[in-house]
């Protein structure tokens, strides 16, 4: 994963905790009918690292995502009917971005290779900048692992996205293009990612220095809002740069085996002048137990495809 991106916590997670029962998933659902589409890098966007080519087609079946992104208040329905806590609370901090910190004073470490990322006590889906911080109940839920959202998934009776069902979904049926609505970034703000010169001075020209609302912008083709900016979204598959290389045309699910999972879509950080990840086909990973204030998830149906 490029540095740019999202840190990587370090930390000794454990098994996922197990939820029993279903709750009531109060999200939207866009429908995403079956069909092949182009998946991969037909711009030349992209790093080699990342593995956005080759450009190789895919047949998925019908399913239904959820049009925005599990927000905070999604989030603490489910807390709240399960007692869960999130591997942030248990390891009792989390991956705040510098110049958002609430409490300076409960900073507990610096990233190595990403030292705009700050460890701070404290910092948790509740409590986003710090612990003095409030979590707004319309904004996407953060400071989740790939491990806290499969725990919501099963409550809620959902599933994660594989990659290629959430880059069908984002690309709403236009083919090739690298956003959700063309190959070029209007004049007007479609999406939430930085202004400024990263990572010392954020303009704030689109009214955000971290998240926006769940809500913000205009919704893609199929009614997704925002699939790039805003949040990095947990897909459920293993990431491998070279799965494009050989992976199968009917619902890849993606590598058997790995060590970090695939995330997508970029974060209210991306900017062109060191990572253009706000792409339809831009991937990066990160490590399941980790937890960041830009990385959140949505979910899709059931079942899963294989």
């Amino acid at each position: 994963m490029s540095a740019c991106c999202t840190p990587s916590s370090g930390r000794d997670g454990g098994s996922p905790v197990q939820i029993q029962g279903r709750g009531v998933h109060r999200i939207g659902q866009a429908a995403v009918p079956g069909q092949t589409f182009a998946m991969g890098d037909a711009h030349g966007d992209g790093v080699r690292p990342d593995g956005e080519a080759p450009v190789h087609p895919v047949t998925l079946r019908p399913y239904e995502i959820d049009v925005t992104t599990v927000t905070v208040a999604d989030f603490r329905a489910f807390a709240a009917a399960t007692g869960f806590r999130t591997e942030a609370e248990t390891f009792g901090w989390s991956a705040v971005f510098h110049l958002a910190v609430s409490d300076p004073d409960q900073v507990v470490g610096r990233m190595a290779a990403t030292p705009w990322w700050l460890g701070v006590s404290g910092a948790d889906w509740a409590h986003p900048d710090g612990p003095s911080s409030v979590a707004h109940d319309d904004h996407p839920v953060v400071h989740v692992s790939w491990n806290d959202a499969q725990a919501y998934c099963a409550w809620a009776a959902r599933r994660l996205p594989t990659e290629a069902e959430w880059e069908c979904a984002a690309r709403a049926g236009l083919p090739s293009a690298r956003y959700p609505w063309g190959d070029e970034l209007p004049a007007e703000w479609a999406c939430n990612i930085w202004q400024g010169e990263f990572p010392v001075a954020n303009s704030g020209a689109d009214g955000w220095l971290t998240t926006a609302p769940a809500r913000s912008y205009e919704p893609n083709g199929y009614g997704l809002y925002q699939p790039v900016g805003n949040v990095w979204e947990w897909c459920a598959d293993w990431f491998a740069p070279n799965y494009y290389e050989h992976s199968p045309v009917d619902s890849p699910p993606g590598p058997a085996l790995g060590a970090a999972r695939v995330i997508r879509g970029g974060s209210y950080l991306c900017h062109d002048s060191y990572c253009n990840r706000y792409r339809n086909a831009a991937r990066s990973s990160n490590t399941p137990d980790s937890s960041t204030g830009n990385t959140g998830f949505r979910t899709v149906s059931l079942p899963p495809f294989s």
